[in-house]
């Protein structure tokens, strides 16, 4: 090890040609900050590596401490729309629609007629009543703050029954129970894990609930001996009760997903049009738009939502309200959407397409691995998100199957470091790679074909 007294000067460091790239694409502010981080905490041990005097040596130390910022990768996970990946990827015609609006100004909250403040959501108001058949809508950031605003608004300081069966833990262990908690009402749970009847809603009017909540499930399934309380017959126990009834739908597709061959969805206006008060759902699943939570139902209770303070906390920004405005608009012609919308274009991919793909990707891959198996596999692909949890996809991966001895989980971090880095999943001792997110085809081939055994 090098004494740490001989380590050079940040500046020094910072006009190194080698660092010149680094500079550029994280700023001289975080590149600075790095390299201080690393330096004091090779003084305190008192030892440096033996590089260390050498300015050209640092880009790698310095990349790995800044790590990385936001990338754009292949989703071959076989989840298309996948959290963690972004979720629905929205088209580019999209953006080049909003680009005069946000970056100019707008009729954001301003009412051109009167010359005074307008709505912030109107324009997405009336499109998603149009679609929905909803009285008002109202718009948040995601589908929980749209839920956590619906209870604290509706519910605050009282009971909320909800079903054994439903109480649902999403990505990043956000639980059902806990966001009611923050919303200031209280759980009372109902029925049993497996069965549930209107009865068990109907005993809790001792309680005095403020609304009901059906919430539909997020990646999980019950199956066997098991029953709901229908739509319809849910409404009845709210009216009977007295109180509104809210279904939090999750994914919330706006159309009927059957006529392209996909698996049944409830629809935000099959489940108004069933009795519900008020419906919650996420932009950026199904509907595939940007991250976004949409309220849809009464006018009465959408009003208290928007009247509520928490709703500037929780408010969508310029970007999310016009993005979702013109994706509205789209809509309007669900005859195109397989055109117009990359998400159904993506799920509805034939066979051949995804074969043709696949083969494209085998023969890289043969020619970069040869010491591995490289096989076109049938696959099941997920929607991913919450979406019908309990339906797949017939899919088509590339199935990369390393030598005896060699951990596929090495293979798959390779194919992280890429310069556009491919996600896969590996299972069953094998790299799997769905076809379903290799698109564009080109970019992939050419990603890939910088793998290789010197990896």
């Amino acid at each position: 090890m090098t004494q740490a007294r001989r380590l050079p000067s940040i500046d020094a460091l910072l006009n190194a040609p080698a660092l010149a790239p680094l500079v550029a694409a994280h700023g001289v502010i975080s590149v600075k900050q790095a390299l201080r981080t690393l330096q004091a905490a090779w003084r305190e041990r008192r030892a440096a590596p033996p590089w260390s005097d050498q300015p050209e040596a640092w880009a790698a130390a310095v990349e790995q401490a800044l790590g990385g910022g936001y990338r754009t990768v292949f989703n071959l996970t076989g989840t298309v729309i996948h959290t963690n990946l972004g979720r629905a990827v929205l088209d580019r015609g999209l953006f080049d629609e909003v680009a005069d609006l946000v970056t100019r100004p707008l009729t954001l909250e301003f009412d051109l007629d009167s010359g005074r403040r307008g709505h912030r959501d109107g324009p997405v108001e009336r499109r998603l009543c149009a679609l929905t058949g909803a009285e008002a809508a109202c718009v948040v950031n995601n589908n929980a703050a749209a839920l956590m605003l619906v209870l604290n608004s509706l519910a605050l300081d009282h009971a909320v029954p909800v079903s054994r069966g439903e109480l649902i833990e999403i990505g990043g262990s956000f639980r059902l129970p806990d966001i009611m908690a923050r919303a200031g009402c209280r759980l009372l749970e109902v029925g049993t894990t497996n069965r549930t009847h209107a009865r068990d809603f109907r005993d809790t009017a001792g309680q005095a609930p403020a609304l009901l909540l059906k919430v539909h499930p997020s990646n999980f399934s019950i199956q066997g001996f098991t029953h709901e309380v229908p739509l319809p017959e849910l409404a009845a126990v709210a009216r009977e009760l007295g109180v509104p009834l809210c279904v939090d739908l999750g994914s919330g597709s706006l159309v009927d997903l059957t006529r392209w061959g996909l698996p049944p969805e409830p629809t935000p206006a099959d489940v108004l049009a069933q009795g519900a008060d008020l419906v919650t759902f996420s932009g950026d699943k199904l509907l595939g738009g940007a991250q976004a939570g949409l309220i849809v139902g009464r006018r009465d209770l959408v009003d208290a939502c928007q009247r509520n303070p928490m709703k500037r906390a929780l408010r969508a920004d310029k970007i999310t309200l016009t993005v979702l405005e013109r994706l509205l608009a789209r809509y309007e012609a669900p005859e195109r959407l397989q055109d117009t919308l990359p998400l159904l274009r993506t799920l509805t991919l034939s066979g051949e397409a995804l074969g043709a793909r696949a083969d494209a990707v085998r023969q890289v891959l043969a020619e970069r691995l040869p010491d591995h198996r490289v096989e076109i596999a049938e696959a099941a692909c997920q929607i991913g998100s919450g979406a019908l949890p309990d339906r797949t996809l017939p899919s088509v991966a590339v199935r990369v199957t390393p030598p005896d001895g060699v951990d596929p989980e090495s293979l798959h971090a390779a194919c992280r470091r890429l310069p556009v880095p491919v996600v896969g999943r590996v299972t069953r001792g094998a790299l799997w790679l769905d076809m379903h997110g290799a698109e564009p085809l080109d970019e992939l081939l050419a990603s890939l074909s910088d793998l290789g055994p010197e990896r």
